[in-house]
């Protein structure tokens, strides 16, 4: 097997045929969009820092003049006044996060492979289906996901948002599409070697779709971090902190300081999730293409 990995993690590097002036061109376009695309961020952390009167002032002016930390002192202060404490908060949407980001990552996986690379009757049938899902809108499929959570006794728990998120069928059209991409004969030769299915799957295909399932899990955590339990979950001990944090925000106009301590809070987890995977994705899409 030794050779087959050797051969996943060699690439060849493209010569590209550019002037000075035409590189210099692109990254000046590239850094005015990037920057453009930057502000919603840099406006969320001055907001966070801002006092109450530069917070209501007209004109909102961009950037801090007087930045404090009252607006996160005001946070913890409401959060610590709450009969369920806040670990509790975070201990929930993390367990949320995690089991339901992992869970899917597998359960697409696992379910792709024979779809892109096993024939078997109503193959074809079950991936139109699957493209089709993605048509209906999460609010669709609201009321047959409650009717089912609630025929299995999951209602008021964390499996009642966990579940349903190993069924995202954009998960699954990804796999399946990068998955088609490896060459058959690369396979054939780990099963001519003596490999097993569960083999190849876990020690040949993951690491070459690892931009696959590294963007699911971009995609996914985000979802699932910023889900508030809806009508799933009822128990204040069980919320998860998007709705904690919610209902400080709902507190008016004095809590508007804590309010963008807030979005800031929950804006900062996914941008750190993205920031960290987007070099390995980059660094794997350069180095994963193969050649029959």
């Amino acid at each position: 097997m030794a050779f087959l990995f050797k051969k996943i993690r060699s690439y060849q590097k493209k010569k590209v045929n550019r002037s000075w002036y035409g590189t210099v061109m692109i990254f000046a376009v590239l850094g005015l969009f990037g920057s453009f695309m930057a502000l919603p961020l840099v406006y969320t952390i001055n907001n966070a820092f801002k006092p109450l009167d530069e917070i209501f002032l007209f004109p909102p002016r961009f950037f801090v003049r007087n930045p404090t930390i009252n607006n996160f002192i005001d946070l913890f202060n409401l959060m610590a006044n709450s009969w369920v404490p806040f670990s509790r908060y975070i201990f929930n949407t993390l367990f949320i996060t995690i089991v339901g980001t992992a869970g899917h990552i597998v359960f697409a996986a696992a379910a792709a492979y024979p779809l892109a690379k096993h024939k078997f009757p109503g193959r074809n049938v079950i991936f139109t289906i699957v493209v089709l899902s993605l048509m209906f809108s999460p609010h669709v499929t609201a009321i047959p996901n409650y009717m089912t959570m609630s025929f299995l006794g999951w209602i008021d728990s964390y499996w009642a948002i966990i579940v349903p998120s190993f069924a995202y069928p954009l998960g699954l059209y990804l796999m399946k599409q990068f998955m088609e991409q490896i060459p058959d004969s690369l396979l054939e030769a780990a099963r001519i070697d003596g490999a097993s299915e569960y083999r190849i799957f876990w020690q040949l295909v993951m690491p070459i779709v690892k931009p696959a399932w590294l963007t699911l899990m971009i995609l996914l955590f985000q979802q699932l971090w910023g889900t508030d339990g809806g009508y799933f979950i009822y128990s204040e001990e069980l919320k998860t902190m998007n709705y904690a944090m919610g209902q400080i925000i709902q507190g008016g106009i004095a809590r508007a300081g804590a309010a963008a301590a807030v979005a800031l809070m929950l804006m900062s987890v996914p941008i750190i999730i993205f920031l960290f995977s987007q070099a390995s994705i980059i660094q794997t899409m350069s180095s994963s293409g193969m050649k029959e």
